[in-house]
């Protein structure tokens, strides 16, 4: 008589039915996890992660073939930039994490650079994990190359290899992260740097595992050093960047991918996404989980533009970004919206719906402003209409003679109701057109001067 499936066991062989009875679970990596914390409200994300599911795969599969990666050049340049940056044993990197991080520390000398080679990632993650607790009692500096660390994700290991760690004359633990895109005049692109400290938040936890295996724990630092290239040189530029924000959203979003057995519940019975599987049934498992698109989700997810079209399909406004879809409050789709711009659902009392139809109404006027009317004089030129929304002084007005009339002054003086094209009182100067025969040159009847 067969054992009873635990509730682990139970999990993983329902996982392993939604993945694909032949297909290998894609590990998990840092830049998919800090792709989660950057959108923790999306469930396909979360399971499609959490059950191990190729997703470029899977958007081929489903004819929405995603362009997400790193381009080859961006490999190769760099590469190239982090082996000068940790050239000559580390040593610029020890002083940039002295210099940034730990001033008080003695100066870095000839910092110690253990090897971590081991079979396999479990191999490496144990050797890892003996040189950081044999690093921690020597008081001097230590860089670690390329370390292994695992972290527990949704009951199996994620193994995760940040660039370098080092390892304080104190004990303590910093994680160091390495990039292409430049810092210009001690600044950089806030997406990228916020990318980065995401991917930087899992290391720490992950460091944070290991050190909770110590006695007594070791400091894991909340702040990293952020390395990229000084304005459009080669030379490495550091920053200090605080991550214990991403750090508190990584965790609740792991905590939130333990429990992905509750999302999987929720799906029909049968429901598999396996990338052989033809694609009406593909589309049918994907849509039945529901997602978050927003487009910060092109740099970051493979199903980015599937994603995109069935959300510009159900005309949702999260298509055209969080923060729209942060003002517009309950209106949630882009027919909403119209109908509450133009009265005709929505409660008025909310500041959204008035905003919209307050929009809406100087849209109208605007536009009735720009339309050219019929009642125009002849002999009356046309004004810009913000000039004549100005309200010009009647008695500093220029006046005009139409074409043909004698020139001011010239005559009896005459009140300007005789001279066509001077303006009257109660006589708007803004929506007028020039007769068919009288346009100047290089101008054509209803154009502005």
């Amino acid at each position: 008589m067969p054992l009873p499936r635990t509730r682990g066991t139970a999990l993983r062989q329902q996982l392993a039915e939604l993945r694909g009875p032949d297909t290998a679970p894609k590990a998990l990596d840092a830049r998919a996890l800090a792709a989660l914390a950057a959108n923790p409200g999306c469930d396909r994300r979360a399971l499609l992660d959490g059950v191990g599911v190729d997703k470029a795969k899977l958007a081929d599969a489903l004819g929405a073939p995603s362009a997400f990666g790193m381009s080859q050049f961006a490999f190769m340049r760099g590469n190239a930039f982090e082996a000068r940056v940790k050239a000559d044993g580390g040593a610029e990197l020890l002083r940039l994490v002295h210099e940034r991080l730990d001033p008080g520390a003695e100066p870095p000398g000839a910092g110690a650079v253990p090897d971590l080679t081991a079979i396999g990632p479990e191999g490496r993650t144990a050797r890892t994990e003996l040189a950081l607790r044999e690093a921690t009692g020597t008081g001097a500096w230590t860089l670690l190359d390329h370390p292994m660390l695992a972290l527990d994700v949704a009951g199996s290991p994620a193994f995760l290899e940040p660039d370098a760690v080092v390892v304080h004359p104190d004990g303590g633990w910093t994680v160091v992260e390495i990039k292409s895109f430049p810092m210009l005049d001690g600044s950089a692109d806030p997406a990228k740097v916020g990318a980065a400290a995401r991917q930087s938040a899992v290391y720490v936890l992950a460091l944070e595992e290991v050190a909770a295996r110590l006695d007594p724990a070791p400091r894991v630092h909340h702040r990293v050093l952020l390395v990229c290239p000084k304005d459009f040189s080669n030379l490495p530029a550091a920053s200090a960047v605080d991550v214990r924000k991403q750090r508190a959203v990584t965790r609740r979003q792991l905590a939130r991918l333990t429990r992905v057995e509750d999302i999987a519940a929720a799906l029909p019975e049968g429901v598999c996404f396996s990338p052989g599987l033809p694609a009406e049934e593909l589309i049918t498992a994907v849509e039945a989980v529901p997602a978050t698109y927003a487009p910060e989700c092109l740099a970051a997810c493979e199903l980015a533009f599937h994603c995109r079209a069935r959300s510009r399909a159900e005309g949702a406004v999260t298509s055209l970004g969080r923060s729209l879809r942060a003002e517009l409050g309950a209106l949630t789709t882009v027919p909403d919206v119209l109908a509450a711009a133009h009265g005709e659902a929505g409660d008025p009392g909310d500041p959204a719906v008035a905003a919209l139809r307050r929009a809406a109404l100087l849209r109208a006027e605007a536009l009735r402003g720009s339309a050219a009317p019929t009642h125009a004089r002849a002999g009356e030129t046309l004004v810009p209409v913000a000039a004549a929304r100005a309200r010009v002084p009647e008695d500093l007005a220029p006046v005009v003679p139409a074409p043909g009339s004698p020139p001011p002054g010239a005559g009896a003086p005459r009140t300007p109701a005789d001279v066509p094209g001077t303006p009257v009182p109660g006589v708007s100067l803004a929506k007028a057109e020039l007769p068919e025969t009288g346009a100047p040159d290089g101008l054509e009847a209803g154009a502005c001067r």
